[in-house]
């Protein structure tokens, strides 16, 4: 579950809240109820803003699962995508 402080509370208990983000799910920082920061452990931001392109995701996600065992036949997504060239736009 996900912890959330004022500002307020976070500058009373910076000290334990940091503690906490190292091993807990980021921590949300609101002011008058509105979320305005997070804080999440180095691993956290390290894992989020790794460059990442789609094709090496996408082999990692079918090293963990087979396709084949999902049941997803091949045209699932054929009629997904709108084949038409878009708008046109003036210039």
């Amino acid at each position: 579950m996900t912890k959330i402080y004022s500002i307020a509370e976070a500058r009373n208990h910076f000290t334990s809240i940091i503690r906490d983000a190292e091993t807990s799910p980021p921590i949300e920082i609101t002011r008058h109820g509105e979320t305005v920061a997070v804080i999440l452990s180095w691993q956290e931001y390290l894992r989020l803003s790794a460059k990442r392109d789609f094709w090496d995701s996408y082999n990692s996600f079918r090293k963990v699962f087979d396709l084949s065992e999902l049941m997803i036949e091949s045209d699932t997504f054929d009629e997904l995508r709108d084949p038409s060239s878009g708008r046109e736009i003036d210039l």
